[in-house]
This record gives structure tokens, sequence and C-alpha cells, in this order.
């Protein structure tokens, strides 16, 4: 699943040298314009030494995965209008983000997602009703964290910052390897939490990848009252984190620039920085009216730079894919999906006294006797549906 180098051990925590200030001649600002290896018509721009191109085989794979991923996101916002969903946040036209940031990670890293992370999540191979569970007004995330190494999913803004990059440094003060990759929306990176988090990792070298998706709008607001900065990527000079924007409806280069960030966390250098500049074609959530801060025009024109497309399109011009291979993948997708809509189908088995639970270590004697309440009113009503 990974794309990574190979991994530099890091020193145990009674072998490392204290840590030396950062060097003022070390390059931290990112490149002018967003670094692109495909145009948007899926055309190759010349090859760069410094984000050389990802193996075609993981460039298949990006493009199995964000297939599934879309068909999933169009799943999960239909079971959402079915009312099987309480709330379903889009990350469609944001697929090459979603899941090259997550075949850029080993299975042994951690992932702190945003609760726009659903495809991320299930391009990372965790169980698409786990994924739901969460979305489906459940009161747990649905998935074992520790077992997938994937943080739940965050709702409010930029708190996975800081979660990041204490996971990070104890992972990295117990000699171990591991990476923690964080995304992040534009609006968090106006947070408090995420200033402490990146600030953090910098001082202590965390091996944190904090991947800022640049989608436009946080909610309804535009970038221009987010930063004033040339884009969000500055905002890790004034860190001491060297920084990168990329064309985030450009597969390639997004697998591209994030292997080498992780990398870069991998090998004891610290963080790093992406901003992807990308584009939600849906609105904010189901219960958003994108209409009334975006008009059309403005949609239409990023729906013209589909990163699915734009993939497609260069791997059928490498001879890796062909009308056979396309029409493979969409069944599966279909599959997928139509497996993911059966199973949500199924009304979950719930019991209402667990409503009371994990409140407080010790229950109060109000909330026991409001449990006994609710006991007496399920047992009442057992009994007239035994009558009836």
């Amino acid at each position: 699943m990974t794309t990574t180098p190979q991994a530099v051990r890091r020193a145990s925590p009674r072998t490392r040298r204290a840590a030396t200030p950062p060097d003022p001649a070390r390059p931290l600002l990112p490149d002018a314009e967003p670094v692109r290896l495909l145009d948007p018509t899926g055309t190759p721009l010349p090859a760069r030494t410094d984000y050389p191109e990802p193996p075609v085989e993981a460039l298949r794979e990006l493009y199995r995965r964000m297939v599934l991923g879309r068909r999933f996101d169009t799943q999960a916002t239909a079971l959402t209008k079915q009312g099987r969903l309480a709330v379903y946040p889009s990350s469609r036209g944001q697929e090459a983000c979603q899941v090259a940031a997550v075949l850029a990670v080993r299975d042994t890293d951690w992932v702190f997602p945003t609760y726009r992370e659903s495809m991320a999540l299930v391009a990372r191979g965790i169980d698409p009703v786990e994924v739901l569970t969460l979305l489906r007004g459940d009161w747990h995330c649905g998935y074992d964290p520790t077992e997938v190494r994937t943080a739940p999913q965050c709702t409010p803004l930029a708190t996975q910052c800081v979660h990041a990059a204490g996971l990070a440094h104890g992972e990295a003060y117990q000699g171990r390897d591991t990476v923690a990759l964080a995304f992040i929306g534009d609006g968090a990176t106006s947070e408090g939490d995420f200033h402490e988090g990146i600030n953090f990792a910098a001082v202590f070298k965390a091996p944190v990848v904090y991947f800022v998706q640049n989608n436009r709008y946080a909610i309804s607001v535009p970038l221009s009252r987010q930063t004033a900065a040339p884009s969000l990527a500055y905002k890790g000079v004034g860190y001491g984190v060297p920084s990168e924007q990329v064309d985030g409806n450009d597969p390639v280069a997004v697998l591209a620039v994030l292997t080498r960030a992780v990398a870069h966390a991998r090998a004891g250098n610290g963080p790093f920085l992406v901003e992807a500049h990308t584009y939600r074609m849906e609105p904010h959530t189901n219960a958003d009216d994108a209409s009334r801060y975006r008009d059309g025009a403005e949609v239409d024109a990023w729906r013209d730079r589909d990163p699915l497309v734009r993939l497609e399109t260069y791997l059928r011009a490498r001879g890796v894919l062909d009308d056979a291979a396309v029409a493979e993948i969409a069944e599966q997708a279909e599959a997928y999906a139509a497996d993911l809509r059966a199973r949500m189908n199924e009304q979950p088995s719930v019991d209402p006294l667990s409503l009371f639970d994990h409140v407080y270590a010790e229950p109060t004697p109000q909330l026991v006797e409001q449990r006994e309440q609710v006991r007496a009113e399920l047992a009442a009503a057992s009994d007239e549906d035994g009558k009836a």
C-alpha cells in the first residue's frame, strides 16, 4: 500500500542528541506556484527532480481507489437523503487529495482525519459501514482507532493538529519511525490549535505531515477572509517548517509531494506542511445551501478540472488503462456501493438504556432514577406489544 522510500530508523531517546537550532539557510518557502505534473487535460508536464513521478503501479491503484471513493461518496450522499445518515460532508472533487494522502503513508503510520475524510478512511481499508457509524448518529466512531491506527473523525476545527503532534512526538521519543498525517481544512488554519500543534511539532521535531486541503470555503467563509498570505503553505515559514503547495486536482503531483513530505518527517527532520489547492463540488454538508455564497459558473469551472478524468486520461495514454480495465473497476465500485447500501439499510440494534452509560464514572442518583424510568417505560411497551 505504501509508496514511501525505505524508512530511516530514528535514534532511541537515550541516544538522541539535543535538538539543534533551525538552519536559517534551509529552504522553507513553498514553490511560488502549486506543484503540477499533469495539466488539466491529463497531459504530462516536464519532469521534476524534486518531485519524481510515483511508479505507474501506484498510480493505477490510486485511480482504482479514487473510483471506489467517488462511488462511496455518491452512495453516502444518497443514504443521507434517504434518512439513513444524520449528516454527510461530501468530498467529491477532492478525490486526489483524499486517496493520495493515505497511499503516501504506511499502515503502521497514524492518520488524523476531519469530518470530511470519510473517503480517505475507506481508501485506507476501513469498513465503510464503520466509517459511517458516527455520521449515522451513534455515540462512537464505529471503528477501533488503535486497530486501524486512525483517530476518530474530528468535528471541532484543528484539534487534530495537537493530537497528531503529541502522538508523533511520543512515537519518536520511543524510537519508532511512525509518521502522523493530519488532515486540515483551510478554515482550520485560522484556529489556535493549528498554531499550537504545528509550533510544538516544529520545536520538538515531531514527525507530522500537516495536509491542508484548501477547497476555497470554510462552510461559507471564502479563503480571502482566512488569510492575507500568498497561500496557506506560507504559514509554515513562521514556525520553521518547510512547506509546499500542490495542485490538489492533479493526483500524480499530490502523491509525489506527499511522498516526499512523509519521507522528510520519517527521516527525523520534523514536520512538513502541504497545501493542496482543490475544490468542494458539493455543499458543505447536506444541511448547507452552497448557492447562497458561490455561483454556478465557479462550480462549472472546477468541474472541468476533475481529478479522476485527469488521471484516467494520463493512464490511458501510458497504456496501463483501457476500456476493459475502466469497466472492471467501475463494476467493482458498483458492487462496493451495493454492499454498503444493503448493510446500511439494515436497522441497527440499539439498547436505549445505553444512553446512560459513560455519562459519569459513578452514576448520580438522578441518573439512576432516570434510567429506571426508561427501563419501566420499555417494559410497559413490551407488555403492550405482547398483548397486541
